[in-house]
This record gives C-alpha cells, structure tokens and sequence, in this order.
C-alpha cells in the first residue's frame, strides 16, 4: 500500500470521527435580539441538538458566556465560575435532558445587552467531571436592545359605548419576561365587572399579556375615564388611558306614556257609557215615547217658566195704568156733590166748625177704579 492510498484511508477515518460535528449536528436555535427593560427581566428560549444518543442531564453541562470570551461566563453551576456582576441574576430555566437551554435574567442593567453565548459539555462519568466533548454555539448568540422606558398598553375597544348593553375593553402589553408576567390593573373594577386574563406567545421570544374588561355602562360613565395600568417585574410602570362615550338609548317614555293614559281614559269613559246606556235604556225609551220628543218637552217647560216670569210684571203694569187713568180722570172731571145747605139738616147732623175747608179726597171715593 503506497503512502497516497493510506493518507486517504487516514483522512477518511478522520472524518468518519469527527462527521457529527463537521456535518453541523450540533445545533442551537437561540433567538438573535430581544427588547429588553432595564431593572426588568428577560428569558431567552433557547434548544439544542447533538449527534449522540439521549445523553442523561447528570452529564450534562450548560453555559453561558460572552461571545468573544468564553473563560467569562454569566451563567454556571458553580457560581463561584460566573461574572461577579451577574451572580444571583441568571438561572437556566430549560431542562438540558430535554435539549432546553433557556436562560432567565432578573435585574437588568443598562450595560447588559451582550451578545451571550450558550456552551455545552459532556461530562465522562458522574463522578469524573472533566469533559470528553464539549460544544459552543457561537454563531447563535444573543444581543439585547435595553429600553429605559417600559411600553404602554395598547386598548383594544369599540369606539362608542352604548347605555346597558355590555362593553369588551382589551389591554395588552408586549414583553420579554415570561416568568414575571406584567401585572394588568383598571382604575375602576366592580364586582359586577368580568376580568380574564390572557398570557401567549406573539413570536419568538415575544409574549403578550392581556386582561379583558367586561362591564355594563350607564349615563353616570359618560365622559369617564378608564384607565389600564401595567406593572414590571423591577417596579417600572406604565399607563394608557380610555376617555369613554355612552351613548343612550332611544326613549321613547314621554310619548308612551301620554298615548296610554288617553287610551285607558277612553276606554273607561266608553266603558261607562255603555253601561249608563243600559241601565238607564227604558227609562231613555219612556221620555221618547210621550208627549213628542224629549227635546220637545224641554221647549214646552221653557216657555211655562218665561210665561210664569213675566205674569207679575204685567199685573203690575195693569195696575199701574188703572192708578194713572185715574189721576187723569180726577184732573179732567172733578165729581161735584150737592151743597150742605141744599139739602135738610137732621138732627144727627153736626157741622163741623173746626174746618172750613170742604175738600174731599175723591181718590178714596173710587173704590173700583176705572176699568
């Protein structure tokens, strides 16, 4: 065998060996950016595959480190192997026996945007912890964009409320951190009111938190505010504010109400009509049935009574006359009596010397008047 043919035999078996990480087996899927908030939290969703089989998670050693220094590590199992700054900040939260290599970080700092690397390492033996294969993914690694301000919510509502009919508010708020889910409260919340609270994953990486609002709105709400506030894990805050129109309903009482009084007084009025009418029916019959009419009968009386007024002005008025024609009688003809002397003095007969006067009141003479 010539020195050519066995280079080759020699290099075949090389890359027989070492195929499993040549042909890219070792394979990472971490997420390349994330928005992250300072004093808040981040996850990063991390997995991996291997070219061996199932390998137990005793053996199993997981990193995280700078990507142009691998000695300085921000996540280890000894801690006395991490970046002091990051000590009691970082923890694996993915199970690297099931290939998850997440990694959660609490506390963020302003000068935490990396990139960071995750590393894997085969340990020989439980007992023997020095490595017989080990991997870093330096090609996936992840950079954070740190934001001094939290996000507002964002409200998801229809434009108008209507007066008693149910009203649906969203509030939703984009994170990082979804093992510190952003608490979401409303200015004003009844027992009355329904809240569902809504946690999923928008993208990867991204998660969204929502709390759904339910409430019923009066006349009372109209031109309110209603406000959804979002709290960080670290104490940052944000707020997005609601200005709600009600809009009322159509009422239409002060027409209903006036049209049924007056069809209920109609109908009794009616009601009691008809029921005068047949109680009272003979009797009704009777006075049509007499002298004529009804109406009749009321001229007849009319008459009576103007005859019976006017009687005793037409007495007096005879009598009136009968006095008048006789003064005139008496100032035209004055009735004349034969003299004193003409006629023979009786012995009853007594002349009266007190009076000269022979004037008598011929008014009392006409005891009947003249008719």
């Amino acid at each position: 065998m010539d020195k050519g043919t066995r280079m080759m035999i020699l290099c075949l078996l090389l890359a027989a060996i070492s195929s499993p990480v040549l042909t890219g087996e070792w394979k990472a899927n971490v997420v390349k950016d994330l928005d992250v908030l300072v004093t808040s939290c981040v996850v990063v969703p991390c997995s991996f595959t291997h070219p061996n089989e199932k390998l137990p998670s005793s053996r199993l050693r997981g990193i995280w480190h700078r990507s142009t220094f691998r000695d300085q590590s921000i996540y280890r199992e000894d801690q006395t192997q991490i970046l002091e700054n990051f000590r009691g900040r970082t923890r694996l939260l993915g199970h690297l026996g099931q290939n998850n290599c997440t990694l959660e970080m609490i506390d963020m700092k302003d000068h935490d945007n990396g990139p960071f690397c995750f590393r894997i390492e085969l340990a020989r033996t439980e007992a023997d912890l020095s490595t017989i294969d080990k991997f870093s993914f330096v090609e996936d690694c992840v950079t954070f964009r740190m934001l001094p301000e939290p996000p507002k919510p964002t409200l998801i509502h229809p434009k108008t409320a209507i007066q008693g009919r149910p009203y649906t508010v969203t509030c939703s708020v984009t994170h990082t951190c979804p093992s510190h889910v952003p608490k979401l409260k409303w200015s004003t919340v009844t027992t009355d009111d329904v809240v569902t609270e809504v946690q999923k994953e928008i993208r990867f990486g991204y998660w969204e938190a929502q709390s759904i609002l339910t409430f019923t709105p009066e006349e009372k709400d109209d031109h309110t505010e209603v406000t959804c506030t979002a709290e960080f894990n670290g104490g940052s805050e944000s707020n997005t504010v609601l200005n709600l129109y009600v809009k009322r309903t159509e009422n239409y009482n002060h027409i209903i109400i006036p049209t049924v009084v007056a069809i209920v007084t109609a109908v009794i009025f009616g009601v009691f009509c008809v029921v005068m009418v047949k109680r009272y029916k003979g009797r009704i019959a009777e006075l049509q049935s007499g002298d004529g009419s009804m109406w009749n009968r009321l001229s007849r009386m009319s008459r009576r009574i103007r005859s019976d007024v006017s009687r005793p002005a037409r007495s007096d008025q005879r009598t009136n006359n009968v006095y008048s024609k006789s003064s005139a009688d008496q100032k035209v003809s004055k009735v004349r009596f034969p003299s004193p002397k003409s006629q023979p003095k009786s012995c009853n007969y007594q002349e009266d010397l007190d009076d000269g006067d022979d004037y008598m009141n011929t008014a009392d003479l006409n005891v009947y008047g003249n008719i």
